[in-house]
């Protein structure tokens, strides 16, 4: 031991010393982490758009049910539905042309901008002209 010259008491304190920075060291990362978080989260909430939908509103439905073989071109929203009610929280109870209500969540619908006579309609086209 003393030809080494190892003072014991030095290397404990060095020790504690570079623990004490390895500590410091991770809460100004964890800092900083969750300082980056609230800026992304302030960006992201910035960029959705807010969409008011109210009784009356004809909308479209999401069709997450489209999983097996949906096919390329196959629309995944359904509708138009009208909205007869609105409830809290983002639900919202919808009408069929059938006359039947179900309640669905605000995410999946977004507003419908055609017009509601004209969803139905079938309008067949001939490719061949008559001669």
């Amino acid at each position: 031991m003393k030809k080494l010259q190892i003072d014991w008491n030095e290397t404990v304190e060095e020790r504690l010393n570079g623990m004490n920075e390895l500590d410091k060291f991770c809460l100004k990362a964890y800092e900083s982490s969750s300082i980056y978080k609230e800026k992304i989260k302030k960006y992201h909430v910035q960029k959705i758009e807010k969409q008011d939908f109210t009784a009356g509103d004809l909308v479209l439905l999401f069709n997450s049910r489209l999983r097996l073989f949906p096919g390329k071109l196959k629309s995944k929203w359904t509708g138009p539905f009208l909205i007869t009610k609105v409830f809290s929280h983002g639900v919202f109870e919808l009408e069929n042309k059938e006359s039947t209500k179900f309640i669905v969540n605000g995410q999946r619908i977004k507003i419908y901008l055609g017009h509601a006579e004209s969803v139905h309609e079938v309008v067949e086209a001939s490719c061949l002209d008559e001669v």
